[in-house]
């Protein structure tokens, strides 16, 4: 019944949330004299943090309108060419023919862990000006009605095929944390089955292919803890009336508790700062603002696929022992033989360890070496791997050198394999 009182309390916040609203707005107009002395804005600070520490933050957008190439600015719209009932895919097509027959197309496979693809949104935007980008938007697992069936693991590496196989020859995948597993299998699939849409290159960022080396915290709390304890203490049924009703899910509210504990002195740090900006009317908390409305916005996820990949992937790590199955069958990496490889870490991720990323490569054996490469990104944690001001600068320009170098319709160029910082070997 925990969700159903999560739900409860919720709505019954509902009016004094809004009160509290209406009363910041009071406080904070400038034509309110008292708006402009220490305790109205006091007050207006104190109204804020209320309504914001208790209200459900919606899905955000990606809100990505043009785009620069070269000199020329041009106009981006987003459109969904490809659904399914757990997953739609957009399509951030730019207004530019002439860039659209040269750059490559890159499908980006967000992460389905608890965050929206809006999360994506800076990966999405560093890429813009060079290719033409697809990205998995996955749908809250509350909003989906049972009707629809299940999503597992299997759902989900099917879900990745079938994307390859609508967007066509010569695409290139980058998998951001969590898809970094079901995107290597479905890339063994593929090519096991000789299947001539099987992507041109794999980009793996800060993914778990190999959780035994380096664990984090992460990774040892799934190792503590059996997948029965999982199953009684965090997989419960949507409430009433959502639209996914008796789903058993995992939901976005206890991942986010989970997310938060991690690092929550850096989280009341940061709420105590946005307080004092407010107070101090110094034109800042608009960056609070941003990244919390993102940062606070969580989906739920079905039972069986979050079981499924506590299980497969941070307790039995059944990839990289060569255990993994797909639809009954053993998964082989070494299967993978004409798709480039390219795996990315940074240095001081506390959910990816360093090393575990780079495992893709000791697994994948009959990939050329001039088809693979590794790059360790120096000074960054997790979210840095995929977004800031170092991705856009060191690693979004390698993604895409790696992906130009290695598109089915050029010649190839030998590469040699990056190491660390840019040093290679």
């Amino acid at each position: 019944m925990f969700y159903q009182l999560y739900e409860l309390n919720h709505a019954a916040m509902a009016p004094f949330r809004a009160a509290a609203d209406i009363m910041r707005f009071a406080y904070a107009n400038p034509l309110n004299p008292f708006s402009h002395t220490p305790l109205g804005r006091t007050m207006a600070a104190s109204l804020e943090m209320f309504e914001r520490t208790t209200r459900r933050y919606g899905k955000p957008e990606f809100g990505l309108k043009q785009t620069a190439i070269g000199d020329q600015t041009v106009s981006v719209r987003e459109e969904i060419v490809w659904s399914r009932p757990f997953c739609n895919l957009l399509h951030f097509a730019r207004n530019d023919p002439r860039a659209h027959g040269n750059d490559p197309r890159i499908l980006i496979v967000a992460p389905m862990s608890g965050h929206y693809a809006t999360l994506l949104r800076g990966t999405v935007e560093a890429l813009l000006p060079s290719a033409d980008v697809y990205i998995t938007d996955w749908i809250d697992a509350r909003m989906v009605p049972m009707t629809e069936g299940r999503f597992d693991f299997d759902d989900y590496v099917d879900y990745v095929i079938e994307m390859l196989h609508f967007l066509g020859h010569d695409t290139h995948v980058i998998a951001v944390c969590q898809p970094s597993v079901p995107v290597l299998a479905a890339a063994a699939v593929m090519e096991e089955a000789n299947d001539p849409l099987s992507p041109a290159s794999i980009t793996l960022m800060g993914g778990p292919i190999d959780t035994r080396i380096n664990p984090t915290a992460v990774n040892k709390l799934a190792q503590e803890r059996s997948l029965q304890w999982f199953s009684d203490n965090v997989i419960m049924n949507v409430p009433w009336p959502q639209p996914g009703f008796m789903r058993p899910v995992y939901p976005g509210f206890l991942q986010l508790s989970g997310f938060m504990s991690m690092n929550l002195d850096r989280h009341l740090v940061a709420h105590k700062e946005f307080f004092m900006h407010l107070v101090k009317n110094d034109g800042e908390p608009e960056r609070h603002r941003d990244f919390y409305d993102e940062y606070l916005a969580v989906m739920d996820l079905t039972a069986e696929f979050y079981l499924q990949t506590v299980e497969q992937v941070f307790i039995k790590h059944s990839l990289p022992k060569g255990e993994l199955m797909h639809r009954g069958k053993r998964v082989d990496p070494a299967a993978i033989r004409k798709v480039a490889l390219l795996t990315v870490e940074g240095e001081n991720d506390d959910i990816s360890g360093v090393g575990q990323t780079e495992a893709a490569q000791t697994i994948c054996v009959n990939i050329p070496e001039d088809m693979r490469m590794h790059y360790l990104q120096p000074d960054v944690g997790h979210y840095g791997v995929f977004n800031g001001s170092r991705f856009r600068r060191e690693i979004a320009p390698r993604i895409i050198n790696f992906v130009r170098e290695h598109s089915r319709s050029v010649t190839k160029t030998p590469v040699r394999r990056v190491i660390k910082g840019g040093r290679t070997a």
